[in-house]
């Protein structure tokens, strides 16, 4: 594959660079030329533009060679290797049914997805790779080429239609779309059958752009989804389905903060641990989407100010003890206030009706130190029993009596042959 080449044209709001090289690089890893552009602009949020017949493919911008080189070697991991041997050699299959994408490696012959959370995802399968026609049998264009090749060897209507009725004969007649195209089924139902299969078509090149829009928007497309669905209590596929959406929108991290403004109000206190399940399929392990979740509920407890402002310590202790919240994100939220999601002036009160809560989890923290710290010491001294200790002082009373100091020894002797068994 030949090093990506960039040239910067134009001024201004107009500046944009052109890859000179890009049909080469193309062709080097079997892919059109342009995936790998549509790629640059979806990692940049930059606009391409395609000028297929001259070959030149531009990304908006001024963009450096060695920048783009970067992340063409990201579209290389992504999209053109084997996620098995590493090989280049690989092949990307459309399903248009099941709206995803395979790839499946000559080399090694391993077949897998590719990741469809990646908005050049949505791009191939709106516009998939060529494929051979014996892959899905001839194409219609094909077929009417080789009927018109037939008509102009015929040379004659009388034997175009013999030649016809032969193949109508093994089954694979010429003619047949031709006779379908005058018998479509008019029928009522039939023609709600269609109306709903053009509907359902409609729906999905939407569904497909959703991902493309800026994310305020996204994250409106998320809140009415998620409003329509909250008739009743969450179950588990409910759940699953918000948390499938908030994928495909790209917007997993946010999602917590929607969430808040559809599920709390001033009771929120008591929906916290009904609500537990699916929070935590947006915020277990994802400190990003804890500290979006703090700014929702800085905003719940804005709109409902006079009834869970005196609560906030309550509430935070809740979400803690859910374990929606992790200690650590908590008390990052608890450095400084911020004027992010509600004023200034309210962070400062929230703060400050936390700071019980906090200083309880600061110093529960310190203790949980304190005893990770703690070292066993033994002493030989230790290992001296009281008793001994008892023995010692007793000997030691009787040596200064005694004036020789082998009695001493011939005392101690004694006491231990009176020692009886039973007084122990």
């Amino acid at each position: 594959m030949p090093r990506l080449q960039a040239k910067v044209e134009g001024k201004g709001n107009g500046v944009k660079t052109v890859i000179p090289n890009m049909v080469d690089i193309a062709r080097a890893l079997a892919r059109p030329p342009t995936y790998p552009t549509k790629y640059f602009g979806c990692e940049l949020g930059a606009q391409t533009q395609f000028d297929i017949k001259n070959e030149r493919y531009i990304v908006n911008g001024s963009h450096d060679a060695a920048k783009l080189q970067d992340m063409l070697d990201g579209f290389i991991k992504k999209f053109v290797l084997c996620e098995n041997c590493d090989n280049p050699e690989t092949v990307i299959k459309v399903h248009n049914k099941n709206k995803n994408l395979t790839s499946s490696c000559k080399a090694c012959g391993h077949h897998f997805q590719l990741d469809m959370r990646h908005r050049l995802s949505t791009y191939i399968l709106r516009n998939p790779p060529e494929q051979n026609l014996n892959d899905a049998g001839k194409s219609l264009t094909k077929r009417k080429d080789r009927k018109g090749e037939k008509k102009g060897q015929a040379g004659g209507k009388d034997e175009n239609n013999e030649s016809i009725n032969g193949n109508n004969g093994s089954g694979n007649g010429e003619d047949d779309d031709d006779d379908h195209e005058f018998e479509t089924d008019v029928s009522e139902q039939a023609i709600k059958e269609r109306m709903k299969e053009l509907t359902m078509g409609v729906a999905s090149l939407a569904v497909d752009n959703d991902s493309e829009k800026p994310e305020n928007e996204r994250l409106n497309l998320f809140f009415e989804f998620t409003k329509a669905k909250n008739a009743g209590p969450w179950d588990a596929n409910l759940e699953k389905e918000i948390h499938a959406e908030a994928k495909r929108l790209e917007i997993l991290n946010k999602a917590a903060m929607v969430l808040c403004e559809l599920i709390f109000d001033a009771k929120m206190l008591a929906q916290i641990k009904a609500n537990k399940r699916l929070l935590l399929r947006f915020t277990h392990g994802n400190n990003k989407a804890q500290k979006y979740l703090m700014g929702g509920i800085e905003k719940t407890i804005e709109t409902h100010k006079d009834a869970l402002l005196h609560k906030v310590a309550l509430i935070l202790k809740s979400f803690y003890d859910e374990d929606i919240l992790e200690e650590e994100v908590i008390l990052e939220w608890g450095k400084k206030a911020s004027k992010k999601y509600v004023s200034k002036e309210l962070s400062e009160q929230i703060h400050e009706k936390a700071e019980k809560f906090l200083t309880w989890l600061k110093e529960a923290e310190e203790e949980s130190e304190d005893d990770e710290e703690v070292d066993i010491e033994y002493d030989s001294k230790a290992k001296i029993s009281t008793i001994k200790e008892k023995q010692d002082e007793q000997s030691n009373g009787k040596s200064k009596e005694s004036t020789p100091a082998k009695k001493d020894e011939d005392d101690e002797d004694d006491d231990d042959d009176d020692l009886d068994i039973d007084d122990i």
